[in-house]
């Protein structure tokens, strides 16, 4: 027998909703990082998706436990606290680290830096 046994039929239906939803965008994240061409195309599809389907599942998970203690539980919103602050960031360095490398290199499929008169 499980702890989710206990959990109402209409906690469960909304449960289940938010975790197939959250599958389901990270899915499409994952997709869009087979289906994109290059990585500066590349890197959104996955930060995007996967993100807002991260906080679809950790809505999920807030309402399970929070109806199965009786009390609101919060201890969730830390990760969607934490993947908030550190998915732009890793963004914004790995595009800026594939742009500096593209640059040196000579690729024309990068804006080139232009000169100030």
């Amino acid at each position: 027998m499980s702890h989710l046994d206990a959990l109402p039929p209409w906690a469960a239906i909304l449960v289940a909703v938010l975790m197939l939803l959250g599958a389901l965008l990270a899915f499409v994240g994952s997709l869009g990082l087979l289906r994109l061409q290059n990585f500066y195309q590349r890197v959104h599809a996955p930060t995007l998706g996967t993100t807002l389907g991260t906080f679809f599942m950790l809505a999920g998970s807030i309402t399970c436990f929070s109806v199965l203690h009786g009390r609101p539980i919060f201890y969730e919103i830390l990760i969607g606290v934490f993947l908030t602050l550190t998915t732009p960031i890793t963004l914004m360095l790995l595009v800026r680290a594939a742009l500096y490398r593209d640059r040196e290199e000579g690729s024309q499929e990068v804006p080139q830096l232009t000169s100030r008169d």
